[in-house]
């Protein structure tokens, strides 16, 4: 539905931005009754509100019943308005009682507190149960089961163009004679024209490569390849601590603000505090960067954000700072001593 200008072969992610608030903006329904159109004007604001997180990444919170089952957040606003089925692979067999029990209508997040408040309990079948609940998130960690690659094939329908969502992840999807593929984006396939598609046809990641006709293509040196997914590797790590900042920063205590400051003193507060955030984030980016060889996280892979915090907590984080000034204190003392030594030639 949207059209780039002819001769265009590299767009920012700012035009795109541009280009999908304009089609978002173009599409809004004619013949609705005024309920309707005022919802569909606020879900319009919402989804511009977020428009800008679709650089980074969007924070969505999977329930595994279905693959099209998410829990309902702004977020999930943008799909619907742009019409791009979303879908996830993590889902509970039926067929295993206490796993469904244990589960039940459950968001991702809610069940993580279920199992922190099961281990808790006095009760020994609550116990159980959330025992039997982390079982089932450790031996999915990859996001993606057997069952829910069944559905997923059932689900989506031939030459279908969806989004896959995994490991906060998002890919494109399509469906071929039958089969699941995902396109091609870590960074190792850069030089690698001919490939285009990935099949997705086990839960472990290792699909065939494809071209754009879905023909059989390996890759030409699986070295590069190799080489540049370990960049890719880095990268995913560092917009995982990214993802992770945002989510950590606070906003203004507008409350704590005394009535009557004039709009000059304000906009000097704002700046004062997006100056120190920024400040913050830096610095956090770049303890990132020098311990990022030392993390391992899969290609495709990144782990949820509840576990990627315990990667660089702000706890932390100001205890690399404070051992950072120890290390620092006896050089000073040894620069202040030769400052009151003289040489003896």
């Amino acid at each position: 539905q949207i059209k780039l200008p002819p001769m265009m072969e590299i767009i920012t992610a700012e035009q795109l931005m541009e280009y999908l608030g304009d089609y978002i903006l173009d599409a809004k329904p004619k013949e609705i009754s005024e309920i309707q159109r005022l919802n569909y004007e606020q879900n319009m604001s919402d989804a511009m509100a977020i428009l800008h997180k679709l650089q980074t990444g969007l924070d969505v919170n999977v329930k595994f019943t279905g693959v099209r089952v998410f829990e309902y957040t702004p977020e999930c606003i943008v799909f619907d308005l742009l019409d791009i089925p979303l879908y996830h692979g993590w889902l509970v067999d039926p067929q295993v009682a206490d796993i469904v029990k244990a589960v039940g209508n459950c968001s991702y997040n809610q069940l993580v507190e279920k199992i922190i408040s099961c281990k808790q309990s006095e009760n020994s079948e609550l116990v159980s149960e959330g025992f039997v609940a982390e079982q089932f998130l450790n031996n999915t960690a990859t996001q993606l089961t057997y069952h829910g690659l069944c559905e997923l094939t059932s689900a989506v329908q031939e030459g279908e163009l969806c989004v896959f969502f995994r490991n906060n992840h998002f890919s494109t999807m399509t469906k071929y004679k039958g089969q699941l593929y995902l396109l091609v984006t870590d960074q190792g396939f850069l030089t690698e024209e001919k490939v285009v598609w990935e099949s997705l046809h086990n839960v472990d990641g290792d699909g065939n490569f494809c071209d754009s006709e879905f023909h059989l293509r390996p890759p030409s040196d699986p070295e590069t390849v190799y080489r540049g997914q370990q960049d890719q590797i880095d990268q995913d790590y560092l917009m995982a601590l990214s993802l992770q900042q945002e989510q950590q920063n606070q906003e203004i205590n507008w409350e704590q603000i005394p009535e009557g400051i004039s709009d000059l003193e304000l906009a000097k507060k704002l700046q004062e505090e997006e100056d120190r955030r920024a400040s913050q984030y830096y610095q956090e980016q770049e303890q990132a960067a020098a311990q990022v060889q030392c993390c391992w996280v899969h290609p495709h892979v990144i782990f949820p954000t509840q576990q990627v915090q315990g990667a660089a907590s702000p706890a932390t984080t100001r205890q690399s700072a404070s051992n950072e000034r120890k290390r620092k204190e006896p050089r000073e003392k040894e620069r202040e001593k030769e400052k009151n030594s003289c040489v003896l030639l």
